[in-house]
């Protein structure tokens, strides 16, 4: 980098993502203030002429380019963030690290376990840090539910419990954007929520080693969409043509760990209810504790057999302070991908891996790969074990 106190960012696609990215490395320099570096936001890529406009007008980038490649050719881009859909990660994620540019990527990272890999091993040969989009990862309360686990506080662990339920594809006139094809998106609910489920599982308890599945598809057409749909919440005309949905609606796993212990994994993006309730409960021979996702600053804690009781996040816990001031003031999602944001500057800065890596999306897509293999096979299914 030609300037240790400035890390130029450039953007691949100025979607809600995208846009995420964007701001949360400049809301880095407001709440790390220590970090000898700050990110200027440089260039970004996107086919769409109006969020090209949206990129320099409201984000700040000083250019907008139509091709990603631009970005990456760019001298003033020291890193790159890439928030395209799912089928231009492994081609972009390559390119980025064959110029040398230390990558932040949503996930999933591949559209299967191949890419995935190819991705992380590439990293690792590359010598690159980069970040994945595990964001529920630094939520005060998993940072403090993991002390407690990693403690002992909660004695052996016993079983597990994750559950990512929301119903973002709940109505049967949402569109068939991308996210429906498996050559376009890889896995359905698998790698879209699940991935996070099975990576706060890993954080927190330890390694998956072995898992059985079902996976199925509820909603199995969907109206065709119209322009360029492509959100999640993108909806079609109750009189389009159907197309087929190509991946799971649905998905339980039965999984052991590693270390002992044993969980069940949930999560569905058509349930009718739910908004986004992820959920991890970790029940050991001491005590459990319980989080949700809506209740983000919160964490049920038992310790005696008493019942839960609710422990509001504080300073102390995790990277509360850094946000806010005492507990029952709340950090919300957008505080989440700041904190991301400043552990892959601190990584970038310092050379060393502090962020969830290309590896952990690896091991999060093992997990969603043996699942798959499962649910066709009916039989348990090892998980496969990252090198990189």
């Amino acid at each position: 980098m030609t300037d240790r106190t400035h890390i130029g960012v450039g953007l691949v696609s100025v979607g809600w993502m995208g846009r995420l990215h964007s701001r949360a490395y400049l809301a880095a320099a407001h709440h790390y203030p220590e970090l000898p570096v700050r990110a200027e936001l440089v260039t970004a890529a996107d086919p769409d002429a109006a969020s090209r406009e949206h990129a320099t007008d409201v984000l700040g980038y000083l250019d907008a380019v139509s091709d990603y490649r631009e970005v990456l050719s760019d001298p003033r881009v020291d890193v790159v963030s890439i928030c395209s859909p799912n089928f231009l990660h492994h081609e972009i994620a390559l390119a980025a690290i064959a110029a040398g540019k230390p990558f932040w990527i949503e996930k999933p990272m591949g559209r299967g376990v191949a890419e995935s890999r190819e991705i992380a091993e590439a990293a690792t040969a590359a010598g690159l840090v980069s970040s994945v989009g595990f964001n529920y990862r630094h939520a005060p309360a998993i940072g403090h539910a993991r002390h407690l686990v990693q403690s002992g506080a909660l004695g052996t662990v016993t079983n597990v419990r994750v559950a990512f339920l929301a119903d973002y594809s709940a109505d049967p006139l949402g569109a068939l954007t991308w996210r429906f094809k498996r050559e376009l998106a890889g896995s359905g609910v698998l790698g879209d929520l699940l991935s996070h489920g099975a990576d706060l599982a890993q954080y927190v308890v330890g390694p998956i080693s072995s898992v059985t599945a079902m996976t199925e598809t509820f909603i199995r057409e969907r109206p065709l969409p119209a322009g360029g749909a492509a959100s999640h919440f993108s909806r079609g005309a109750e009189d389009a043509p159907l197309g087929p949905v190509e991946n799971e609606d649905y998905a339980a796993l039965l999984a052991r760990f590693a270390g002992g212990g044993v969980a069940v994994l949930e999560s569905s993006r058509v349930a009718v209810g739910p908004r986004a309730q992820y959920v991890l409960e970790v029940f050991g021979t001491n005590g459990s504790l319980r989080w949700d996702f809506q209740r983000m600053n919160e964490l049920g804690i038992a310790d005696d057999l008493s019942g839960y009781r609710t422990v509001l996040m504080a300073p102390g816990m995790g990277e509360f302070a850094r946000f806010q001031p005492g507990a029952g003031t709340a950090m919300g999602f957008d505080d989440l991908k700041t904190v991301e944001a400043a552990l892959f500057l601190r990584s970038v800065l310092e050379k060393q891996q502090y962020s969830a890596s290309a590896t952990d999306a690896w091991a999060a897509a093992e997990i969603v790969s043996a699942a798959e293999s499962s649910a066709a096979s009916g039989g348990w299914v090892n998980v496969g074990q990252t090198t990189a």
